[in-house]
């Protein structure tokens, strides 16, 4: 306690020390004006780094704009460095090329212990070995189709499609954002764990275990603004403030997370074989019966597949109806492909595929992820990394690269993904996932990558074949990009739903 209490004092004491350390080096001519962070002894680029909390993203961006190997190297408190990067050789040496180097790591795992606990996206090594081994039996061909053909459109046909029935007859406004969550949130528990948790019913009932999974969701990623740990964990300490709400929204997670690791418990007790053998059972049968541990799978498993999905089908129908021309050529699209069954109806959605990339290269579900070093390395670039420093890709920067997307990098274009064959039809053009890395890549690339796609096409396919999605804001409304452990639309996407009848 006593050296925590020094290190408070010290902190206090941070406005003094850089009013005495900038009036000691005053310059004879005045500085030219520039993007890049002026660092200081001990406190590093502290107040930079304060004074753009707010707009941190667009930031870091602009750094990286600028930067000739569009990456740079920010000095934190005491030394510490954190070097920022939206290179794709750099990308993929972290990822990729030197992965057993660039881990998780302890600051990143103990910051979200509390909500994720040893699941896959917060631990290395056997542990995640493991998980993802398991994880990947559940991405086949055969799972995503039953994936499409039942569960996700179960939920549209029974609980989407008619409260965009009801709200565009009542002409009332809906929140897209909760409601495309709600929907994420009911898929992947019945994908996942069998269990339905009836989220998106007509009533919208309040579900208290989605608002403490969004109220830990947040108040977690708020660690990683600190100015030092050892702030939140004094906190911690004393439960007060954003720690003691975080704690209650911690165990009101974990309550619902064993309750569902329970009820399957005893389902697979109870039965000697299931009818279908979701990803909980798996786990559950693998010899790894902690329910701690099988705990901590479900938390991370509810996280990728409520916030993700969600986030980017958000700023797809924002993007959308900002950009007329592209709508009508989703809604051909959709024409063309409605005859066909289900699953290959979405398989084939070339141009809507095109559509959602482009959405996440500008708006990605996480924008920006960590690794720590774990020994000394030199970056493509040249860069020197030293053991211990946190090293930062950002997807969120490099989708505003003019040296990756040419000059018209802040359009939204989905024909940059696409080109024609003789027939003028489209075919996909893809990237490597160094330079659009918006699902990571190398050995922890994204397992549902697909199916997150399958899911999308579906919704957008089944939403726009009826109704046209109109925001609910006022001219020139621009929404503001919110940043926790995913991104958010901040305040919501207010949403009026315009019946167009049956394109088919």
């Amino acid at each position: 306690m006593f050296i925590q209490l020094l290190t408070s004092l010290f902190l206090f004491a941070l406005p003094f020390l850089f009013l005495i350390i900038t009036k000691s080096k005053k310059p004879s001519t005045p500085p030219s004006p520039s993007i890049f962070p002026k660092s200081y002894p001990i406190i590093g680029s502290y107040f930079a780094v304060k004074s753009n909390q707010s707009n941190r993203m667009q930031w870091i961006t602009q750094i990286l704009q600028s930067s000739p190997s569009a990456t740079f190297t920010l000095h934190h408190l005491f030394g510490h460095r954190q070097i920022l990067t939206a290179n794709p050789a750099n990308v993929q040496h972290i990822l990729k090329t030197h992965f057993d180097n660039y881990q998780k790591g302890p600051f990143s795992r103990s910051t979200l212990f509390d909500f994720l606990g040893n699941g896959i996206f917060n631990v290395d090594g056997e542990s995640w070995k493991f998980q993802r081994q398991v994880s990947s039996h559940e991405f086949n061909t055969k799972s995503l189709r039953k994936f499409v053909q039942t569960v996700v459109d179960t939920e549209l046909h029974d609980r989407l499609i008619p409260m965009f029935s009801e709200a565009a007859s009542a002409k009332t406004v809906l929140d897209l954002q909760e409601i495309l969550q709600r929907f994420a949130f009911d898929n992947v528990c019945k994908i996942a764990f069998g269990f339905d948790p009836a989220c998106l019913l007509p009533s919208l009932p309040q579900a208290q275990f989605a608002e403490a999974f969004e109220d830990a969701t947040n108040l977690s990623s708020q660690r990683f603004r600190t100015f030092h740990s050892i702030a939140w964990k004094i906190k911690r300490f004393f439960n007060i403030g954003s720690e003691k709400r975080l704690n209650i929204a911690v165990f009101q997670v974990r309550d619902f997370a064993k309750k569902i690791v329970r009820e399957k418990k005893q389902e697979l007790a109870d039965k000697s074989s299931l009818e279908s053998v979701d990803l909980l059972s798996r786990f559950l049968q693998s010899g790894h019966s902690d329910e701690n541990f099988v705990t901590d799978i479900v938390i991370s498993f509810i996280l990728a597949g409520r916030d993700t999905t969600s986030a980017a089908l958000t700023w797809f129908f924002w993007l959308v109806h900002k950009h007329p021309e592209v709508e009508n050529e989703i809604l051909k699209e959709i024409k063309d492909k409605s005859d066909m069954p289900v699953f290959e109806e979405v398989k084939d959605m070339v141009y809507t595929h095109a559509s959602l990339c482009e959405c996440m290269r500008l708006y990605p579900p996480v924008p920006a992820d960590s690794k720590l070093a774990m020994d000394d390395d030199i970056l493509p670039d040249g860069t020197v990394v030293k053991k211990g420093t946190l090293m930062t890709y950002h997807p969120y920067a490099m989708g505003r690269m003019e040296k990756i997307w040419g000059s018209d990098w802040a359009d939204f274009k989905p024909e940059r993904w696409l080109e024609r064959d003789e027939a003028g039809k489209w075919s996909f053009v893809g990237r490597d996932p160094y330079t659009y890395p918006v699902f990571q890549a190398g050995p922890r690339i994204c397992l549902g990558k697909e199916m997150a796609f399958l899911q999308m096409k579906r919704v957008v396919a089944g939403v726009l074949r009826r109704y046209k999605v109109v925001p609910a804001v006022e001219d020139g409304f621009q929404p503001e990009f919110l940043v926790y452990l995913t991104s958010k639309m901040k305040g919501g996407f207010p949403v009026r739903v315009e019946d167009r009848g049956q394109l088919d």
